[in-house]
């Protein structure tokens, strides 16, 4: 404890948990409706399922300390252009991008429904830097959402 408070606790089976590790999960709170072709698109996170230290707010995610964290995306798309030359989400923070999902819609016969794209990447963080999901879609038509099932999280892991 520091200050009466709680920092870190190892029970009888050696697990450590560390309630104010930071950690944050967040989803969109509506549908981001036909997304701008060749931009990019910064996705909007505007629901907050925790938030341990209150270090996301408007769509961006700041490090309140050094260190490396663990930050994970699913955006979940619709209305998927098979016309475009590809989607592409990212990690854009600070230091660097990370662009660990693309796909190239073209293979299919018809527009998808649904599609998700998926990514995670453990990203060196200062504090104060940031970080935040963007989309792109290359050409094609702005007929794509991006829907509320769609998430981003992270957490500090050391």
């Amino acid at each position: 404890t520091t200050g009466g408070s709680e920092r870190m606790r190892i029970d009888s089976t050696g697990a450590v948990t560390k309630p104010n590790q930071p950690a944050f999960h967040v989803q969109p709170a509506s549908l981001q409706s036909n997304i701008a072709i060749d931009s990019n698109v910064t996705v909007v996170f505007d629901t907050e399922t925790y938030d341990v230290g209150s270090n996301f707010a408007s769509n961006t995610f700041t490090a309140p300390i050094t260190g490396k964290y663990l930050l994970c995306f699913s955006l979940y798309l619709q209305a998927i252009d098979t016309a475009a030359n590809y989607y592409e989400a990212s990690i854009n923070s600070s230091n660097r991008d990370y662009f660990p999902a693309t796909i190239d819609p073209d293979f299919a016969d018809a527009d998808f429904n649904y599609f998700s794209l998926t990514g995670s990447s453990i990203v060196d963080m200062d504090a104060n830097d940031t970080a935040k999901i963007v989309l792109r879609q290359s050409l094609g038509t702005a007929q794509s959402d991006i829907n509320t099932p769609s998430f981003f999280s992270g957490a500090l892991i050391c």
